[in-house]
């Protein structure tokens, strides 16, 4: 809201706010108590050590996603110098821009449905150096020219059951999108797509890692086992919780 970092807050502890400034704090407080999120009041959220540009066009970045950039490290760590990687359902480009940032000579491209989601991606990936191509696609539909050619596939697709959306908290159900939160009636519409058509798009042994409702992990294990994906694996995250779902093209 100053524009200012820790130490000049210390230093100016007893500086009156201006008018201006003070007109600003009111203002963001009233926002939060309607409920929106701190990350859209700041603008931006720590991911993976990077603060990434945020707004209601995108969900706020969650630390179980950064779950799913380092299955998919370490399960492409023999490819580190030459991976394609595509992450669908990008938002805010973390997952991408992260991957990017973390394997710089891999070719990342990162891709979503919504126009408002890639403005911000793309945005992150300026500010940030990471030198991603995003483009407009819903699942694979449209990216029909990288069939085979993909070494990993990552996603953190919208998996809340449409019933569950009025539970959420008030933060996630009133002001976050709708669209990268629920996916149908078990809240795996998106994902049995994506599972689906993963192996045309992969590159022989190639990797498929799907951030999950922790809930659904033995279904989405089954989904991959029924797609022949070999040696899936369920990671938790630090709350001891299924979170990451990961296969090899057979």
């Amino acid at each position: 809201m100053l524009g200012c970092d820790r130490v000049r807050l210390v230093i100016d502890g007893q500086r009156p706010l201006a008018p201006s400034e003070l007109q600003t704090y009111r203002e963001l407080h009233k926002r939060r108590r309607r409920g929106e999120p701190v990350a859209y009041l700041l603008g931006e959220r720590e991911f993976y050590g990077r603060r990434f540009v945020v707004d209601s066009r995108v969900l706020v970045p969650r630390p179980e996603t950064e779950h799913l950039v380092e299955v998919a490290l370490e399960r492409t760590r023999h490819l580190s110098l030459s991976a394609r990687c595509l992450d669908l359902c990008t938002g805010s480009g973390c997952v991408a821009i992260t991957l990017k940032k973390e394997r710089p000579t891999t070719s990342v491209t990162g891709s979503d449905v919504s126009r408002g989601a890639l403005v911000v991606a793309r945005d992150n990936a300026v500010r940030l150096g990471g030198l991603v191509a995003f483009e407009e696609a819903d699942g694979f539909r449209g990216l029909e020219r990288l069939r085979g050619r993909v070494e990993l596939v990552t996603a953190n697709p919208p998996y809340i059951p449409d019933v569950n959306h009025a539970t959420l908290p008030t933060d996630v159900r009133d002001f976050e999108p709708r669209l990268a939160l629920t996916s149908g009636g078990d809240g795996l519409d998106l994902t049995r797509r994506i599972v689906a058509d993963a192996a045309s798009f992969l590159a022989p042994r190639g990797v498929l890692a799907l951030e999950i409702d922790a809930p659904s992990g033995p279904a989405v294990v089954g989904l991959f086992e029924a797609a022949r994906f070999e040696d899936v694996r369920l990671t938790r995250d630090y709350a001891g919780r299924d979170r990451i779902v990961s296969g090899l093209r057979r």
